[in-house]
């Protein structure tokens, strides 16, 4: 039985993995690049490793020091997390030949549900809808061409390995479909190290939902119901919710049942994701798996009471899983916002930088998984993502209530974060109504995006209401601290945001 688990990743997800070992009474091994020498989760860890440089590629992608990390430190088990190495088959091979229990799939399963050609091929096997497009990987333009005739437009052009919006490109004629063809190759091959793509139809007003499964060593596999993750950024997830407001109890049970035959497919062991693509008449299409733990299976976790992480540890334990199919229940609604260390209204680019102050939200059905801390540096190196909020409530207005709640309470000062274009989300019609699909964000733009003449005057403004609130606070807990600072503080905050023009 697993003994020690080595957490392969960082932030707020090397946390997660972590408390879940605790609780579990397992010891836990973090390790580190030079830019995370003081990150949360080397604190948390009972044991920290050194694994090299702050690139990712020379230290939480480098496989020889993680699993020398692993030998030093005597782990017997190496969690993946996501991201990095999660959905790596040579490192889950590499663990099984060193000894060390890989928390995830085997690298069959990882193999072929990784290579999306593959995939699509298996699923049409098993009976699993698929988008009509290519089965083979695409190289040449010519072929391209023909393949796209065939099809119509408007069609996608993808990556045959990796994901993440990566590689991807909607074509909508065919003057243009060459340069994305060639654009979305280079890409691909830029992440990936594979310029193959494959060809598909486009759906139209396409619905992202994702099945959670869970499948034991003993041919177990349940579903944990779907989750809706519609409103995205360049195919990047923003808002995540359970259940979905476009499901039907008849289109739940079947999609569910497609979603256990397609990890039975690849004989699958552990917690995945199987993703569909559903159109407005409920039509539904495999999109890919992810044989990984996903960034937003807490919504899954708070809806049906299941730790996912202890499930998976369990799994490779060897464990039988502890419940069936119709014992599941979905219990309220969930919501996760992503909150971002960026800008959404210049573009979103990231925001690196020092936390000067952060008040993290709680209160009754609050869930708040974060790594950042009062003086941290958040790096230049990784993902800019700082914390996951999930709210819960019996209904979806009641989650939808929460997390406003939870979204005003979030403070926090040094960098620009992405909190309120999510309070903005949660105060749009069509998410409040739930009539929302991958359009969501583009649709909105005016509701979403602050006017650019509001840029930096209001922003002004807002910190002088802020620190106005914080005197306010002073004065009624420190009297006299304030009355004989108040003067000096106000100065050196007016030339510190030079607001003083105003």
């Amino acid at each position: 039985m697993i003994k020690k688990v080595l957490v392969a990743n960082r932030g707020e997800i090397a946390i997660r993995v972590m408390r879940s070992c605790r609780e579990l009474d397992l010891a836990t091994v973090a390790v580190f690049s030079d830019a995370d020498r003081t990150a949360m989760h080397v604190r948390y860890a009972d044991e920290a490793y050194h694994i090299g440089p702050s690139p990712s590629r020379e230290s939480y992608l480098n496989i020889d020091a993680i699993i020398g990390a692993a030998k030093k430190s005597g782990a017997d088990a190496i969690h993946p997390g996501y991201g990095f190495l999660s959905e790596n088959a040579e490192f889950s091979e590499r663990c099984r030949q060193e000894g060390i229990k890989f928390i995830g799939p085997g690298a069959y399963a990882i193999t072929t549900m990784g290579d999306k050609i593959t995939a699509r091929k298996t699923m049409i096997q098993s009976g699993v809808p698929v988008v009509p497009g290519t089965t083979e990987k695409l190289t040449d333009e010519n072929s391209a061409i023909k393949i796209a005739m065939e099809i119509g437009f408007p069609l996608m052009i993808k990556a045959s390995s990796g994901g993440g919006g990566k590689g991807m490109r909607l074509v909508k004629s065919m003057e243009s479909l060459i340069t994305m063809f060639r654009m979305a190759r280079s890409e691909a091959m830029n992440a990936f190290g594979d310029d193959s793509v494959y060809i598909e139809k486009y759906i139209d007003s396409p619905h992202h939902i994702e099945f959670q499964i869970l499948a034991d060593q003993h041919g177990n596999v349940v579903h944990l119901f779907e989750r809706e993750c519609s409103i995205q950024r360049r195919h990047q997830k923003v808002v995540e919710e359970t259940p979905s407001p476009l499901m039907t109890p008849e289109l739940r049970m079947e999609m569910g049942e497609k979603a256990v035959a397609a990890a039975k497919a690849v004989n699958y062991e552990g917690a995945g994701t199987i993703e569909f693509i559903v159109n407005d008449q409920l039509d539904y299409y495999f999109l890919e798996m992810n044989t990984r733990l996903q960034v937003e299976h807490p919504v899954t976790e708070r809806v049906v009471g299941i730790d996912l992480v202890k499930e998976q540890i369990n799994i490779a334990n060897g464990l039988p899983l502890p419940f069936k199919q119709e014992e599941l229940r979905q219990h309220g609604h969930a919501i996760q916002c992503r909150i971002y260390a960026e800008d959404p209204d210049n573009n979103f680019m990231p925001n690196p930088g020092v936390i000067k102050h952060i008040t993290e939200p709680f209160g009754l059905g609050v869930r708040y998984d974060g790594y950042v801390y009062v003086g941290y540096e958040i790096p230049i190196y990784y993902d800019p993502m700082i914390c996951k909020l999930i709210t819960w409530g019996k209904t979806r207005p009641e989650s939808i209530a929460r997390m406003r709640r939870a979204l005003y309470e979030y403070k926090i000062t040094g960098v620009k974060t992405s909190i309120k274009f999510l309070e903005r989300i949660m105060e749009t019609p069509g998410f409040i109504e739930g009539k929302y699909n991958t359009h969501f964000i583009e649709e909105n733009r005016a509701q979403l995006f602050t006017p650019k003449h509001c840029g930096t005057q209001c922003e002004d403004i807002a910190m002088i209401a802020a620190f106005i609130d914080y005197l306010d606070k002073l004065a009624r807990i420190q009297p006299q601290a304030f009355t004989s600072n108040l003067g000096n503080n106000w100065k050196d905050f007016g030339r510190k945001r030079n607001v003083l023009r105003l």
